[in-house]
């Protein structure tokens, strides 16, 4: 997977990358079809604390799924928004499936 990562308005420690770039390679556990993981590091202001972390991540067939999070911390806010992606491909996997699972089951072994 590839990931791109961006740091606004501040020059990112190469710990936060690998970080981001660890964190990223653990999503292709939950599903196989992704493609590119885009993590954006911002804060509101320059003299503000709070700091944000937005992560796109784009697998097969145009899906996206995103997650941010504010803290004061990068690292946190990451491993928060990388959280909150991975319940969203637990759930977009469960969905598929459900939807691919056959509805005549019951029946057929009633015959």
């Amino acid at each position: 997977m590839q990931v791109n990562f961006t740091a606004r308005h501040f020059k990112a420690p190469d710990s936060l990358r690998e970080f981001a770039e660890a964190e990223a390679e653990k999503l292709s556990k939950y599903y196989d079809g992704l493609i590119k993981c885009n993590v954006i590091l911002s804060s509101e202001k320059s003299t503000s604390t709070i700091k944000t972390a937005e992560i796109i991540v784009t697998a097969n067939n145009h899906h996206v799924f995103m997650g941010k999070f504010k803290t004061n911390d990068y690292r946190i806010s990451m491993e928060r928004a990388f959280d909150k992606i991975k319940t969203q491909l637990k759930k977009f996997k469960e969905r598929l499936k459900s939807n691919h699972t056959p509805k005549n089951v019951n029946t057929a072994q009633e015959k």
